[in-house]
């Protein structure tokens, strides 16, 4: 460390004074020329950063190509494991089991999958995590498409679950610890963003194979493991998240990965102070504690009681807001609209293209406007919106019938894309402490899904 305590002096001074570093001295024209960018040129930022957070995207896009692999394949796969869901004696308990293997991702991501993210996440750090759930996120969806039987099918998509929860636990937190202050919140937003985009491809490709006959279904579930394949792969090139370092005690492998992140060395240096700083006064205020301590910590420390409080309400407000009936049964409610499968996949496809499209003005709002304003305009609108869809099932078949459902459908995916949709990952990783962030994430994403 002591070749680089120049640099983390010189980072120390302006760390002290953020609006005054044009008086620190010794600073050089390409460090004053940098950190005036920071306010100037916020979006100027290096190589290393942005290919992390595009890796962060398509660990984001594998969650959204997951869920709609089963939006299109319901409308085959219980025919051809038998379990009918119309004109069958046995129709009630054939929804049952459907259902039961559309959630099974779901289930085992809030029962096992977000809570093995912590002890993980302590050991092999954010990159190692992510490479374990890659793991899951490419075998299973291969597995879903070889199933014979619907429990093979189900249990695919139980291990689904796992690296789906350690993955959503891990990459909104080692997208917020490598990004710095000023672009924070644009770049965690992207998490929902590039969910949008991955429901949307999903959508694309059970589009591409509906023609495939009694293959279509396997096809749209076993797509999904395309985009975890270079998340496989690009974790080994991204840093690893220096919060993690410094927790370990490893400062100088914290700022070689600071170097590559930031602009400068001095930012480097700066950021370095920052985050130790951080973990300092947490530690002194909160202290190190184990796995079990730090979950009744939860709801016993007053400032993160109500972290947890305000994280849970927009966490458990986003699932149960109707985006997860959409995503994984549009398919379906347009079929029982009366619509055939093509109109139906095409109609689904509809929904993934607003949803992405919708997702892109948060990304200037949500750090404008603030996170607050975006839920208390779009919720209202997410409302009538989804009573109007529900409502047009009143109206007489025929073409109105089908296009009214798909109009407030969409309408509601509009507003939900630029609010409940990003809000809750930017705001759930910025109100914790760094010694309880990722137990919150653990917590409130498992029982939120659940």
């Amino acid at each position: 460390m002591t070749d680089i305590l120049p640099e983390l002096q010189k980072g120390a001074l302006v760390a002290r004074s953020p609006t005054e570093f044009e008086s620190v001295p010794d600073l050089t024209e390409t460090e004053l020329t940098a950190l005036r960018d920071e306010t100037l040129h916020k979006w100027r930022q290096p190589r290393a950063l942005y290919f992390t957070i595009i890796l962060c995207s398509i660990g984001a896009a594998v969650q959204g190509w997951d869920q709609t692999g089963s939006n299109g394949a319901n409308l085959s796969f219980p025919d051809a494991f038998g379990i009918p869901e119309t004109d069958n004696p046995n129709a009630y308990r054939n929804q049952w089991i459907v259902g039961v293997i559309n959630a099974a991702p779901y289930i085992a991501s809030a029962v096992l999958g977000c809570w093995l993210s912590d002890p993980f996440n302590r050991i092999l750090g954010r990159r190692g995590t992510i490479f374990i759930s890659s793991i899951f996120c490419v075998l299973a969806p291969i597995g879903s498409a070889v199933s014979q039987t619907w429990e093979q099918l189900f249990a695919t998509r139980l291990l689904l679950g796992l690296g789906m929860g350690l993955k959503a636990s891990t990459i909104p937190i080692f997208c917020a610890e490598n990004t710095p202050a000023v672009i924070r919140g644009g770049l965690v937003m992207c998490w929902q963003l590039w969910t949008a985009f991955g429901i949307f491809l999903g959508f694309s490709a059970n589009l591409a194979v509906k023609d495939t006959g009694a293959l279509s279904w396997r096809l749209q579930l076993g797509s999904a493991f395309i985009p975890a394949v270079p998340l496989l792969i690009g974790v080994f090139f991204c840093p690893e998240s220096p919060r993690w370092y410094i927790r370990r005690g490893e400062m100088d492998k914290a700022y070689r990965s600071l170097c590559r992140l930031r602009n400068t060395p001095l930012q480097a240096a700066r950021d370095l102070y920052y985050i130790h700083a951080q973990i300092k006064i947490e530690m002194g205020l909160i202290g190190e504690s184990n796995y079990v301590k730090r979950f009744v910590e939860l709801f016993t420390i007053p400032r993160v009681r109500r972290a947890t409080l305000a994280s849970f309400t927009v966490m458990i407000a986003q699932q149960m807001c109707g985006i997860n009936i959409v995503a994984f049964y549009s398919s379906t409610v347009f079929s029982n609209a009366g619509a055939n499968d093509t109109q139906a996949l095409f109609a689904s496809w509809g929904f993934g293209l607003v949803n992405f499209l919708f997702a892109f003005p948060a990304i200037w709002t949500i750090d404008t406007y603030g996170r607050r304003t975006l839920l208390l305009f779009t919720f209202p609108q997410m409302t009538w919106t989804l009573l109007g869809a529900a409502f047009c099932f009143w109206v007489p078949e025929g073409k109105a019938h089908l296009a009214s459902i798909a109009f407030f459908v969409f309408l509601f995916a509009a507003f939900y894309s630029p609010g409940e949709g990003p809000v809750p990952f930017t705001y759930s990783a910025e109100v914790f402490p760094l010694s309880h962030r990722g137990m919150y994430y653990i917590f409130l994403i498992g029982s939120s899904r659940y």
